[in-house]
């Protein structure tokens, strides 16, 4: 699945990175620990989390993700929306909780970075 269709489909804003919203996503991953994402999302993962500064573009640099959805009306610094757009890293906000989205997702057919399993096409 494109990365613009899940924009279309979630209804997320889309704050940085607009011009890269036709990646592939490859599953997801819903965690608040930079550390965490960095070893255990996969390349091409859709990243789910409440934190709003500038180190989610360097993690979401580093691990290759498709892009970011920061939940829950958290705010995205300035500094963070400036350097996704230098890095091309999308950056996606919606209201709504971490857990509604990650469900959201699932019934979208991205699956679990860990699973194995591919996302649906």
């Amino acid at each position: 699945m494109k990365l613009d269709e899940v924009v279309r489909r979630l209804v997320l804003d889309v704050c940085a990175g607009s011009e890269r919203l036709d990646r592939t996503v490859t599953g997801g991953y819903a965690c608040d620990l930079l550390s965490y994402v960095m070893a255990r999302a996969k390349e091409g993962n859709l990243w789910i989390t409440v934190q709003g500064h500038p180190n989610i573009v360097a993690v979401a640099s580093l691990v290759g993700l498709a892009g970011v959805i920061v939940t829950e009306g958290a705010k995205v610094d300035r500094a963070t929306i400036e350097k996704a757009n230098q890095e091309g890293v999308p950056i996606m906000t919606t209201p709504h909780t971490t857990f509604a989205i990650a469900c959201r997702l699932c019934e979208l057919g991205v699956r679990e970075a860990n699973s194995g399993q591919a996302s649906a096409a």
